[in-house]
């Protein structure tokens, strides 16, 4: 089973709830999750979304008044390992 989704982390679980419902408000599929390891900073929580929503993400960014991202990740699970790079 193959699982691609994205991630935006952030270092505030303030902001993680900030942009989660910022998306929620756009209609974007997003829920809070663990931070992946090999991401390893920030306050351990990440918004998880669908990885077709990239570009709505990167544009509810500039418009959602959140700070502290840490990145944009996309994550690849393939049943026995999770792959994550910068998106």
């Amino acid at each position: 089973m193959r699982d691609i989704y994205g991630v935006a982390a952030f270092r505030s679980r303030q902001q993680v709830l900030r942009f989660e419902a910022a998306l929620k408000r756009q209609g974007i599929p997003a829920r809070v999750v663990t931070t992946p390891r090999d991401i390893a900073m920030g306050c351990g929580l990440s918004v998880r979304f669908p990885m077709e929503y990239l570009q709505d993400v990167r544009r509810a960014l500039l418009t959602a008044n959140v700070g502290n991202l840490i990145g944009l990740y996309r994550a690849e699970y393939d049943g026995t390992r999770l792959r994550v790079r910068p998106a």
